[in-house]
């Protein structure tokens, strides 16, 4: 499971920082890592724009819909198992863990599309 989340604070990962060296190559080597992300914003706003044109709002409720329809179903499925008090089959955990990762895969699908309006690669239409 991912356990990146999307949202306005920076973590160490994202980015980095140099350290332990003089200021002047500090400086430059901090200006060739923004150019390196500014290429990397670019390149994703062309091409995350071109496969995507816009979204608006109506295209988040749809996607948070399907996802918690996802999460309702893996744990309705568990509690389902989990009334006979019997250990869970294979079978019966390989349709938990399929239930399971269509959630995680559609709730991450929304925080990607929520990220990439965020960062700018794709416009938000206002809602009509």
């Amino acid at each position: 499971m991912s356990t990146i989340q999307s949202s306005s604070y920076r973590r160490a990962r994202d980015h980095f920082e140099p350290q332990d060296i003089d200021p002047h190559e500090q400086r430059r080597l901090r200006g060739l890592m923004e150019q390196i992300d500014y290429t990397a914003y670019v390149s994703n706003r062309e091409v995350v724009g071109q496969m995507l044109a816009s979204i608006d709002p109506a295209h988040f409720q749809r996607l948070a819909v399907t996802a918690a329809t996802a999460r309702a179903k893996w744990v309705a499925e568990a509690l389902r198992q989990s009334e006979s008090g019997a250990p869970s089959t294979p079978d019966q955990v390989a349709r938990l863990t399929a239930y399971r990762t269509a959630y995680e895969e559609l709730a991450e699908a929304y925080e990607g599309l929520r990220r990439m309006v965020e960062r700018g690669y794709i416009p938000m239409k206002a809602q009509a």
